[in-house]
């Protein structure tokens, strides 16, 4: 039987008509407490605080599965390649410890969660996070005190932060609608509104096809896409899967992450048809039992950061990048005024 959010949920993608009329009421209710949550922080009745350098906040208007995640590593790697020095500072949600940690490489993902342990190995870039930003960015800065620009992960509407821009990730699949409604009603956390008072938005998950064409949503719009890798062996990134000898053998795909089906599309489209697949909750802690028995089984990056050796399964992991259209990190640098801190290009 299905569970009350995965009703809530495929109501948002589906309307339904009693669902649309007893939710109406409390998604009333959510968007005036957060508008007026907002209010007190723009007139000073609620303070916000500033760090030493300036922030960056890459967010949603979502709950979840936005696409934020690639798209606040090609930031950061896009800031790096121009010489900048980068840190971002997350949340750290799913995460078993409390308080701030600033990563290092024997963090796991109980310490730190699993998408900040994911962006702090692929970008190589300080990282801190706590359930307080402001914690999380000073911690940060005293570790690393050359950074030179913080990108806050997601906390578009943690305003005890201040920030210098604002990015806001949206799904091309959504632009086509105008009937989102705010929480339980749908899954905006604010009103589409939002989207004209933020400096740029990235449209996530753009095709071939819509590549070219704007969607409107904003005068500085981005469109990012992802770019799938070479498969390759659970915690050994230099022995990569060979998928034309898949023939005969029993291939499976789990992914523990926002909407599973998108992984699950992309292994189809890259001709790796799984017999199985297993679509466990977003952020959800992977063990052996939540393997299926299969010759190889596919997983996400997300999912591997969790995984420790020694699992009874011949494990692979894809690996994913986004690819933003124009420049990112060259907005980002223009509009702060940032220049590199070595005088060349770094990566």
């Amino acid at each position: 039987m299905p569970k009350l959010h995965e009703i809530i949920e495929h109501h948002w993608q589906r309307p339904n008509p009693v669902l649309a009329t007893l939710l109406w009421l409390p998604a009333r209710l959510f968007q005036t407490a957060s508008a007026l949550r907002r209010l007190l922080y723009r007139t000073g009745r609620l303070k916000s605080r500033k760090l030493l350098v300036p922030v960056v906040v890459v967010g949603n208007i979502h709950a979840g599965g936005a696409g934020k995640t690639p798209v606040v590593a090609a930031l950061v790697a896009g800031l790096q390649a121009r010489g900048i020095r980068a840190g971002i500072i997350s949340r750290g949600y799913g995460r078993s410890s409390s308080g701030t940690h600033v990563l290092h490489p024997n963090s796991t993902a109980a310490d730190a969660g699993d998408e900040p342990l994911l962006l702090y190995r692929q970008t190589q870039a300080p990282t801190a996070v706590g359930s307080n930003r402001i914690d999380a960015g000073r911690a940060l800065l005293a570790a690393h005190p050359d950074i030179q620009v913080i990108i806050a992960d997601d906390g578009l509407q943690h305003y005890a932060l201040q920030r210098d821009l604002e990015i806001v990730v949206f799904p091309a699949a959504d632009t086509g609608r105008l009937n989102l409604d705010l929480l339980p009603n749908g899954g905006l956390r604010e009103p589409l509104s939002r989207l004209q008072e933020v400096d740029a938005v990235v449209v996530s998950g753009v095709t071939d096809t819509h590549r070219n064409t704007p969607f409107g949503l904003h005068h500085n719009e981005f469109h990012s896409r992802l770019a799938t890798g070479n498969i390759y062996r659970l915690h050994r990134p230099d022995e990569l899967l060979d998928t034309g000898r898949l023939n005969g053998l029993r291939v499976a795909a789990v992914a523990g992450i926002a909407k599973p089906e998108r992984f699950f599309h992309t292994l189809r489209n890259m001709g790796i048809a799984p017999a199985e697949t297993r679509a466990l909750p977003d952020h959800a802690a992977l063990t052996a039992a939540d393997f299926p028995q299969a010759d190889i089984v596919i997983i996400t990056e997300k999912d591997a950061v969790k995984l420790s050796d020694g699992l009874p399964h011949s494990v692979w992991v894809l690996p994913v990048c986004a690819i933003i259209e124009p420049d990112l990190a060259a907005f980002v640098a223009g509009r702060l005024n940032i220049e590199s801190n070595t005088g060349e290009e770094t990566r």
